[in-house]
């Protein structure tokens, strides 16, 4: 049985844009202490690639690790947040619910970029939802409420938690009321 944080081919295509767009507005973080570490950058370009129909899923979800390593490389918590919103990216190949992980380590970044300042993450998030197309804000309301599917990136696992989970359901909650 396929998972309902999957998506369909057509709708992960969609998501996977607006999910590489979140990331790479705070590759900077990552690309800071890390310069020569190209695997987010290399994520972004083919989560991009992967929506335009260049690349297939397949090949993607055999991927989808490769960025998610690069965190070690960073020397902050910002750039951890910003390699990972990479990887989530990446992932949107396998999995249409990773494209809110991307959203929301994207946000975690800017946050823990600017510490002084209390929106960071509402303006990220106000960012990220003013980025969305009709078509991604449609495939992103296909999928579960955060909690709801005990499997898969919306399950019980990081996203679940924290700033994280604030951020996915902000949008969660902007994207159904549109």
């Amino acid at each position: 049985m396929v998972s309902p944080q999957a998506l369909s081919e057509a709708d992960r295509r969609t998501v996977a844009e607006w999910a590489a767009d979140c990331a790479e507005r705070v590759l900077p973080l990552f690309e800071a202490e890390a310069p020569d570490d190209d695997r987010p950058r290399d994520a972004i370009a083919r989560a991009r690639a992967f929506s335009r129909g260049e690349l297939r899923a397949a090949d993607e979800i055999r991927r989808r690790f490769v960025a998610g390593r690069a965190a070690a490389a960073a020397t902050s918590p910002a750039g951890v947040a910003a390699a990972r919103a990479a990887a989530q990216a990446s992932g949107v190949a396998h999995m249409g619910a990773h494209a809110l992980g991307a959203a929301a380590y994207a946000a975690k970044a800017a946050g823990l970029a600017a510490p002084a300042s209390a929106g960071a993450v509402d303006d990220e998030v106000r960012w990220q939802l003013a980025r969305m197309t009709a078509e991604t804000r449609r495939a992103l309301r296909r999928l579960p409420l955060l909690g709801e599917d005990p499997a898969g990136p919306l399950g019980a696992g990081l996203l679940a938690s924290g700033v994280l989970a604030t951020v996915i359901r902000q949008i969660q909650a902007d994207v159904a009321g549109s």
